[in-house]
């Protein structure tokens, strides 16, 4: 039997993009957790060879509002402690933050669009030294604590907390790499009216993604393939 690679998607469009062939190449039976419509499966949360926490617009703190995250939070807090490889994308690495014991509140200000990482000096020696220079897609209102244990990878000049990583079993990005610049139409609608309480031209980002969405599929290839091998995946 092949390996599985598990998505828990939280909306529709924002799925694994470019990394769903990477790991169909890879030779994973890659399947969708769409916790909307489905609600958690905390057997195939916890069994999976490989998970991957996607985004999605909800907070991680409206467990109240959204009890299926308390859930997901529960069954990825039973999924850490067994080791397995996992990635938490925007939302899902506040999730993985949360579930390790970290707080999650509300940034400093809206970051959306293509801009660059820095890359903390433990973050140039990680598999995320691909991205240096290299704009990346950040599509956030909240932000992570670093979590205990864990090693500080990326910031950008609002927020502090871009990336982490525990062990080598787990990894959290606050920005999204997985979205494919040739599907940006879907975010751009799908998110219309999160563009307009930012005064955020979907013109601009359109433009941004044609630019620099080639390079940074490139890059954001060698950044998971470089991780699942070090995670021996």
């Amino acid at each position: 039997m092949p390996p599985i690679a598990l998505a828990i998607r939280h909306l529709g469009f924002e799925d694994l993009g470019l990394l769903h062939p990477l790991l169909r190449d890879r030779g994973y039976d890659v399947r969708y957790l769409d916790v909307a419509a489905e609600g958690i499966d905390s057997d195939a949360v916890t069994d999976a060879d490989l998970l991957v926490v996607l985004g999605g617009p909800v907070g991680a703190n409206d467990t109240d509002r959204y009890p299926v995250l308390h859930e997901e939070l529960t069954a990825l807090r039973a999924r850490l402690t067994t080791r397995r490889p996992t990635i938490g994308i925007c939302l899902g690495a506040q999730l993985l933050a949360r579930a390790l014991g970290a707080a999650v509140a509300p940034g400093p200000a809206t970051e959306i669009g293509y801009a660059p990482l820095a890359l903390t000096p433990e973050g140039m020696t990680s598999a995320l030294r691909h991205l240096a220079d290299v704009p990346v897609l950040h599509w956030h209102n909240d932000c992570f604590e670093l979590p205990a244990g864990a090693r500080h990878l990326a910031s950008t000049a609002r927020y502090l907390h871009q990336a982490f990583a525990v062990g080598a079993h787990v990894l959290g990005l606050q920005f999204h790499l997985e979205t494919d610049h040739r599907d940006i139409e879907h975010w751009l609608m799908g998110h219309a009216e999160a563009l307009i309480a930012a005064d955020i031209d979907p013109r601009t980002l359109r433009r941004d993604a044609a630019a620099v969405g080639p390079e940074l599929s490139r890059q954001a290839a060698n950044v998971v393939t470089e991780w699942l091998d070090k995670a021996n995946c």
